[in-house]
């Protein structure tokens, strides 16, 4: 098995002993974890990018926040289960909706990058885009109750930064405007999102100085390259481009 195949099963796997619920049943027992450790170890001795010293010090740090990870999910399901009334139910989350499973793959990819490996999380996410289609850069930072409803085409770039209670619509792009050159590329490229931020579908918010203020509603189809404060309401309509109300 490849690299890649590798890491598609763990990432799988890692879902599964969270939620047993995936695989039928109500629990799994906590010496499954020794599988996941095995697993990732292997993960890591393949990759090059540490040696065993260093495999088995970040094997350690994922099991023992494992359960941290699992915590942090558990309110991205919240927010999407009170943000859908189609919700049924957040096995129903668990199991279907496409949003969830992009961010759970991101949660983890996120801790790997600050465990300092580079290519796992990369994988991770880029496996999470090709089944959902929805792209989250392992590196952006995103805060507690993360709402991604829908989600096909929403891209989130590395450098973005979402506060928490957010929730955001299919189509989004939080990227980066083009740069002539990466050697001149700023150290924040992507937008920064406040707490209780909304954006609606296909709007776009570019640049690394732009940031959508607190409790602001982001409507669909606008293009955004500068900062809106907090309270702000960001819509397009014919006779005014990106009005802003407060």
């Amino acid at each position: 098995m490849n690299l890649k195949d590798k890491t598609q099963h763990f990432i799988e796997e890692c879902l599964d002993l969270m939620y047993p619920v995936r695989l039928g049943v109500r629990e799994l027992l906590r010496t499954d974890l020794k599988f996941l450790e095995d697993k990732l170890l292997n993960i890591l001795d393949s990759n090059f990018e540490s040696t065993n010293v260093k495999s088995q010090k970040i094997v350690k740090s994922f099991i023992e926040a494992f359960g941290i990870l699992r915590k942090q999910l558990d309110k991205d399901i919240e927010a999407i289960y009170e943000g859908d009334p189609a919700a049924k139910s957040k096995n129903e989350i668990i199991l279907a909706y496409p949003g969830f499973h992009a961010i759970a793959c991101y949660r983890i990819a996120h801790f790997l990058l600050n465990e300092r490996v580079t290519l796992i999380p990369r994988i991770i996410t880029e496996y999470a885009h090709s089944t959902t289609g929805i792209d989250i850069h392992p590196g952006a930072e995103i805060g507690e109750y993360f709402c991604i409803d829908h989600g096909t085409g929403v891209v989130i770039g590395e450098t973005t930064v979402i506060g928490n209670h957010v929730k955001i619509y299919q189509g989004v792009t939080l990227g980066a405007l083009s740069i002539p050159d990466r050697t001149e590329c700023p150290k924040q490229r992507h937008p920064t999102i406040g707490n209780n931020v909304v954006v609606y579908a296909q709007a776009i918010i570019l640049g690394g100085d732009t940031h959508i203020g607190d409790h602001s509603v982001v409507g669909g189809n606008v293009w955004i390259t500068k900062s809106i404060p907090p309270h702000s309401k960001v819509y397009f309509d014919n006779a005014h481009t990106n009005s802003i109300t407060q």
